[in-house]
């Protein structure tokens, strides 16, 4: 075993092989001042938790990072689970690292309405932070890799959900900040977790073909080392890899081959030391092996956005396998493997307001994302930064980058939102198109405008695949038309509040309106219905927020009512000496009136919980049966002969800590269903002690399941977070 000082000395010895003026008391007291306020915290794995944060810190100092970066990454969790304090590290350390450690911790001790509103504000604050100090994602996603390498110690239902996430979010900002050697090993750990069978059996397979594809990478390799000394270019590097498993994987499942017909599984990187000996290399290859017609791309005289440069060419072999052959500068490669973290701006002493050009697509997006809700703000997010990008050209020959997909109404916006506004037309390659036209690399797009156009078209928001045209298309309708949107949102709205069995006077209540206002940040109605009707908000999600609004108020006004009246009884029942306040003695949490000692038992039938409204009835041989007030089996009108057997029965002080209750969920079957709905009750603690699934032809889902909760409040809470679960569309608790 690894002792905790014997990895610290490992980083600094990391860190010294690169940076030998590093701050290092500085760092060793960031060191001890994490180990002392961790404690005796634990992780997972049995190992103290102060690992943690050492091996974020080994993985930042791989990237050859600065002291500061070095601090931050061992204080990473201090404010998230310790008592230390954002002002602490501040005096102790640096306003800047306590800025970095701000950025990378989560918002845990914020409540939000919805998983998607918690991971939207996580991500809109790193974002910020990020687009201010780029160092704040790189120890972010030097956090998650190391949480990914121990993700063996979670449950199943975390280690998917954890996967997910960093496939959907931490691999694509590793791909965007160029950072591949990071996407790929996060690509591959989460790949192991969500699809477990395919990753084994890829695995696996590598594992039997090891020495044929070893000997197959030295044969190539050779052949272009011996062709690259006859050019004269000795200190050139050449070596090949197979590709990582995820690459295989997605290669098998989009275009749905067996591992045996993925022909291109290898890659070869050639390095050389000027850009001139790249294409001589080039040439090189293409005489050696017969390249492939349309494989050659040029990422050296046209850079990806995320700086990556290299020349990439797919070729056949000798023996009829095909191979990709990438050639760059080393320069090229440090910036190929660690992105942005090979020359970022403290590095290279730049100013502090200097070199920021190449992060100014953070604070666009975050502008872009502005007036959108959670839901928009995580797809838009997927589409804008992590998915494929498409390079066009304006009729001047400059290059404009959009997501794939994208139309001549992205373009437009991307130039300017004038001329997006006033667009009339579109030509690509010199032929006229429509305006839902999709966008392929190379094409010439020229807009057409017009003064007198009459501004953008409501569809065009369903056909922009960009948030920055949406974006811009919405604020068009925001400012230019908001009588319109007035009108147009109140009617969204008054049908949706009609479908869900609401009335506009529940809303429009003085007493009632205004909380639900500042619940939504509103000013007004007529704002909402704005909102609404240029599509910043939808009229489902409002009357959501409303209908969950209106329960609270009406029940904490039904808590109010009984607490007063309680109050009430008491006072006169005192006065006129009638009560006197005596201890009862509880069985199971229940007072029975007029009785002590009494066997209960809580019927099956409706399962009460400590906060129902309650009643009893006295049964043969069983003692008192409880039974929630609005059970029908609870009804005495069924069984008048029986009517004497009912008996007051109330909660006491002293509940059990939990109680068995029953759920249905009615749901329209997907995928993952079952993984969400075990989330919900793992994040609201409530054990599972029974579950039923039933499925039916017509694509339903039927969940009864017995679950353990400690009162009806927390019952409550589990219901309405169902309620948010995509494809969820009733939840009851049985009764009679």
């Amino acid at each position: 075993m690894v002792t905790v000082e014997e990895r610290y000395e490992h980083l600094e010895k990391t860190i010294r092989g690169y940076n030998i003026s590093a701050d290092f008391p500085q760092i060793r007291t960031a060191y001890e001042y994490a180990r002392e306020h961790h404690g005796t915290q634990m992780r997972r794995d049995g190992t103290p938790f102060i690992t943690h944060p050492i091996q974020v810190a080994q993985i930042v100092a791989e990237m050859r990072l600065d002291s500061e970066s070095i601090m931050a990454a061992l204080l990473h969790d201090c404010i998230e689970d310790t008592e230390v304090s954002y002002e602490d590290i501040a005096k102790q350390f640096s306003p800047t690292i306590a800025d970095i450690v701000d950025g990378v911790t989560k918002l845990t001790r914020v409540k939000y309405n919805s998983m998607e509103e918690e991971q939207m504000e996580n991500l809109r604050k790193m974002l910020f932070a990020m687009s201010k100090d780029i160092r704040v994602i790189l120890i972010k996603i030097a956090d998650r890799l190391h949480n990914m390498r121990t993700m063996e110690y979670q449950t199943p239902a975390k280690q998917k959900k954890k996967s997910l996430e960093t496939m959907e979010i931490y691999a694509p900002i590793a791909h965007r900040l160029g950072m591949q050697r990071m996407k790929w090993e996060l690509e591959d750990l989460s790949l192991k977790y969500l699809d477990p069978v395919a990753f084994n059996d890829i695995e696996a397979r590598l594992e039997t073909e090891k020495v044929a594809h070893g000997q197959f990478l030295s044969n190539v390799q050779e052949q272009i080392q011996k062709r690259l000394a006859g050019l004269g270019i000795e200190n050139g590097t050449v070596y090949g890899r197979v590709k990582h498993p995820y690459s295989i994987y997605r290669k098998m499942y989009t275009q749905e081959k067996t591992i045996e017909e993925v022909y291109d599984l290898f890659a070869f990187r050639v390095i050389v030391h000027t850009v001139a000996d790249c294409y001589n290399v080039l040439g090189v290859v293409h005489d050696l092996y017969r390249p492939i017609l349309g494989r050659f791309k040029d990422y050296i005289a046209t850079p990806k956005p995320n700086m990556y440069q290299s020349l990439h060419t797919t070729v056949v072999g000798e023996e009829g396998i095909m191979f990709e052959v990438q050639i760059r500068t080393y320069d090229m490669h440090a910036i190929a493997e660690y992105g942005v973290a090979a020359h970022w701006k403290y590095k290279q002493n730049i100013t502090a307001n200097g070199g920021e050009g190449m992060y100014e697509w953070i604070r666009r997006l975050l502008e872009n994302q502005e007036d959108a809700d959670a839901e928009e703000f995580i797809h838009s997010l997927k589409i804008d930064m992590f998915s494929d990008e498409v390079f066009v050209f304006t009729p001047r020959g400059d290059v404009v980058n959009l997501p794939a997909g994208s139309t001549p109404i992205d373009f437009a916006y991307s130039i300017h939102s004038a001329v997006g506004n006033t667009m009339t037309g579109a030509k690509v390659n010199g032929r006229m198109v429509g305006f839902d036209c999709q966008l392929h690399n190379g094409d010439i797009v020229e807009i057409s405008t017009s003064k007198s156009a009459h501004g953008p078209s409501r569809d065009w928001v369903k056909i922009a695949k960009s948030s920055e045209a949406r974006s811009k298309i919405r604020q068009w309708f925001k400012r230019e038309r908001r009588e319109e949107n007035i009108a147009q949102g109140r009617t969204s709205f008054e049908s949706e509040l009609k479908r869900t069995g609401l009335a506009i006077h529940q809303v429009t209540d003085p007493s009632v309106l205004p909380i639900i206002l500042k619940r939504m940040s509103f000013q007004s109605l007529d704002d909402m219905y704005a909102a609404i009707g240029y599509g910043g908000y939808t009229a489902l999600k409002a009357v959501n927020r409303i209908r969950d609004e209106l329960r609270q108020i009406s029940r904490a006004e039904a808590v109010a009512k009984a607490a007063k009246e309680a109050a009430e009884k008491a006072e006169r029942e005192a006065r006129e000496n009638r009560y006197v306040p005596q201890k009862m003695k509880s069985e199971k949490g229940i007072i029975v009136e007029g009785l002590s000692n009494c066997l209960v038992k809580f019927s099956k039938c409706c399962s009460p919980v400590p906060g129902d409204e309650i009643v009893g009835f006295i049964t043969r041989g069983y003692g008192v049966s409880v039974h929630r007030r609005d059970c029908p089996n609870a009804n005495p009108e069924r069984c008048p002969a029986e009517q004497g057997r009912w008996i007051k029965v109330s909660w006491s002080d002293e509940c059990y800590e939990s109680y068995n209750t029953s759920l249905e969920v009615i749901c329209k079957d997907r995928p993952n269903l079952l993984v969400d709905i075990s989330t919900v009750l793992s994040t609201c603690k409530a054990p599972v002690a029974g579950l039923n699934i039933h499925t039916t032809a017509d694509g339903f889902a039927l969940f009864h399941m017995v679950i353990s909760v400690s009162n009806a409040a927390q019952l409550d809470q589990i219901m309405r977070k169902m309620y948010q679960i995509s494809s969820v569309m009733k939840v009851n608790r049985p009764a009679g």
